[in-house]
């Protein structure tokens, strides 16, 4: 257990900092969440912590770390280096990898992408993303058919990372109903002892000009 508190910056709404507080729920480490709402990352206060005013950060003693792929490395191989969360073999590593970085790709400009524009008016191409989304949903209900988890026989960060926006990708206008394998992961996640849901949002009345 850690000898200092443990402080993860980020919002209840963010599925980038609900990505760590389901590890640190995982890992059974005491943490305290620090809300950062977008007038708090503008501080010169946070802007210390995270130059980019991103979140999630999280503070552990001296350490202050930013992006929530590399804080969910740290804590596995801080506090359970042994654990299954992180595969420790070259394969198993490389595989758990692959689905991080399609967490901050196709995640993130997809379901990510048309949720903020959505339901926080981010300024961006909905179409594209909406695009984006079909592309890695059609993708993931392929590789989920005969898997229960991403990258291994069981759950590893890798799902963790990718559950938060691909589970509330409706709130951004992209239906999971033609994905059953997709919900049948998603429902396996939410069914972990540690698992804590992100607050729902409105589902949005998707118009004609909206379902390109």
């Amino acid at each position: 257990m850690p000898s200092t508190e443990i402080v993860l910056h980020g919002t209840p709404l963010s599925g980038h900092a609900h990505r760590v507080e389901l590890l640190l729920r995982a890992l059974g480490l005491a943490y305290r969440f620090e809300p950062a709402p977008a007038e708090v990352r503008q501080s010169p206060a946070f802007r210390k912590l995270n130059p980019l005013g991103q979140i999630p950060v999280l503070q552990d003693g001296d350490l202050t770390l930013a992006d929530s792929n590399a804080i969910m490395v740290y804590l596995v191989r801080r506090y359970a280096p042994d654990s299954a969360w992180l595969p420790g073999d070259a394969v198993g590593a490389a595989h758990v990898q692959r689905w991080l970085s399609i967490a901050a790709g196709e995640v993130m400009h997809g379901p990510s992408v048309a949720r903020l524009i959505t339901q926080f008016g981010l300024d961006d191409d909905k179409a594209r993303a909406k695009r984006i989304a079909a592309r890695l949903l059609a993708f993931m209900e392929e590789h989920l058919a005969e898997r229960d988890y991403l990258a291994a026989l069981h759950p590893t960060i890798a799902d963790l990372a990718c559950y938060s926006y691909v589970a509330h990708a409706p709130e951004g206008g992209i239906s999971l109903a033609p994905y059953p394998a997709v919900r049948r992961w998603l429902a396996r996640i939410e069914a972990l002892p540690f698992f804590k849901p992100i607050p729902p949002s409105p589902l949005p009345v998707e118009r004609d000009d909206d379902a390109a």
